[in-house]
């Protein structure tokens, strides 16, 4: 049960920031769950190392979608999401 809820999550927190990064268009359902969940991982390291502890809810879930944010500007530096 908690992997289907992770997979919601990073679904909504994938779909969140390619609405923030406008490649929302570019991406599909699988894409956002991918990005959402690698972006919250990436989130939550970079938080870690920089020594800043996200608790409460609102909190992760901000932290979860800057990550995902970052993810996807580094992937559309790489060229795979259109324009860079």
């Amino acid at each position: 049960m908690s992997w289907i809820m992770a997979l919601i999550i990073g679904g909504i927190v994938g779909w969140l920031a390619s609405i923030l990064m406008k490649t929302n268009a570019q991406m599909g359902m699988l894409a956002n769950v991918l990005v959402g969940v690698a972006g919250s991982m990436l989130g939550f390291w970079i938080a870690g190392v920089l020594g800043m502890s996200a608790s409460g809810g609102i909190m992760r879930f901000i932290v979860a979608i800057a990550g995902a944010s970052l993810l996807i500007f580094i992937l559309r530096k790489l060229g795979l999401f259109g324009k860079a």
